[in-house]
């Protein structure tokens, strides 16, 4: 008797890597011990993984701003053709075009995994001139609108994105960016500092500069006060700000700046950190959303330096996993004593962790099938 062949998903996307949290060890893992042959195309990962039911399918990275993110496209494309997948799995608004495409061709099904507001992203960030953001935003959202009919599920990577992204109306799930933590995992800081952590993309609207400031305000009352920034700067002028910052401060250190961090060394920086710092400036395009490093820092057990965001506090707080911090007026004398004094975590949080989500994905796609 003929083996049945299992069924085949590919989740695509231009700039990221292929071991990119999201699209790896959450969505990715999960279909695949759940009996779906997983392949990933992206750019080349950090650091080579390999998992049953996981195929990595990547190319070279691609600049931001090049002619080749444009190509790559079509290069996507074929590889998308000659895996044939049941069901494709589009990580952003630039593979659209091609997921119609190889919908209108094969007829199988087609997901878009939104995972940032791209439109309110660009109106509200600078990493476009602003003469081009406004006309670019306004082609995406056409884009994601025309495209809408034609795709048979949204997942939608944070809540708020069910009300501010109409085209998704009764058509989408939400699938939130909780923390798959390995097992055995456990935190070990040293007691020889106090260290803390900044992670994620490294940009203006994440807040590095807010946390770099932090850190040396801390260190001139506390020398055992150190700062671990690890991320991936996708703006050369924004990573050379950065470096220009620490450059006379031995207490920071910088993972990665201008290539991809593995999840896996993000999560060792969490196991040896005393707190990690979530900041964002203030902007409508991340007021209403929950970073994945606050899932992450609650799901770890790390204590957070906090902004007074309300919806954050709120996640927090009944957990006893936080300082809130006033980041504009800042209080050394008072954030030290909470760090020195504080009991956090009395339990762990299980609500901020993948398995609550893996669920709903599971069940969303088996009803594509």
């Amino acid at each position: 008797m003929q083996e049945i062949k299992k069924n085949r998903i590919v989740l695509a996307s231009v700039l990221k890597p292929v071991d990119e949290p999201r699209m790896f060890e959450r969505l990715g893992q999960s279909l695949a011990t759940n009996g779906y042959e997983v392949f990933i195309i992206g750019q080349v990962p950090a650091s080579a993984k390999i998992v049953e039911g996981v195929h990595f399918v990547s190319h070279n990275k691609i600049n931001r701003i090049s002619t080749r993110r444009i190509m790559i496209r079509f290069k996507i494309l074929k590889k998308i053709f000659s895996i044939r997948p049941n069901i494709l799995i589009v990580t952003t608004h630039e593979l659209l075009g091609i997921a119609l495409l190889y919908k209108l061709l094969t007829r199988n099904k087609i997901v878009y995994d939104v995972q940032e507001n791209y439109c309110m992203n660009l109106m509200h960030t600078h990493a476009w001139p602003q003469i081009l953001r406004w006309p670019m935003a306004m082609t995406i959202r056409l884009k994601e609108t025309f495209s809408a009919p034609f795709i048979s599920k949204f997942i939608l990577a944070e809540n708020c994105y069910s009300h501010e992204l109409f085209f998704t109306k009764n058509n989408s799930v939400v699938v939130e960016n909780k923390c798959r933590v390995p097992t055995g995992f456990l935190r070990k800081p040293s007691h020889e500092n106090i260290k803390l952590i900044f992670t994620g993309t490294l940009a203006e609207s994440t807040g590095i500069f807010q946390a770099i400031a932090l850190a040396k305000k801390l260190y001139t009352e506390e020398p055992l006060i150190r700062l671990k920034i690890v991320g991936y700067c996708p703006m050369q002028s924004t990573l050379k700000k950065i470096h220009n910052e620490i450059r006379n401060s031995h207490f920071i250190t910088i993972t990665g700046g201008d290539e991809f961090v593995s999840h896996e060394v993000i999560l060792k920086e969490i196991a040896s950190a005393h707190f990690g710092i979530v900041y964002y400036p203030h902007s409508p395009h991340t007021i209403n959303k929950i970073p994945s490093k606050l899932y992450e820092y609650l799901a770890c057990q790390l204590p957070i330096l906090l902004q007074p965001n309300p919806k954050w506090i709120n996640l927090c707080q009944p957990h006893h996993s936080c300082i809130v911090v006033d980041f504009g007026h800042l209080d050394t004398a008072s954030i030290l004593s909470k760090t020195k004094e504080g009991k956090f975590y009395p339990s762990e949080i299980d609500s901020a962790k993948w398995p609550v989500e893996e669920a709903t994905l599971i069940a969303c796609i088996k009803s594509l099938n």
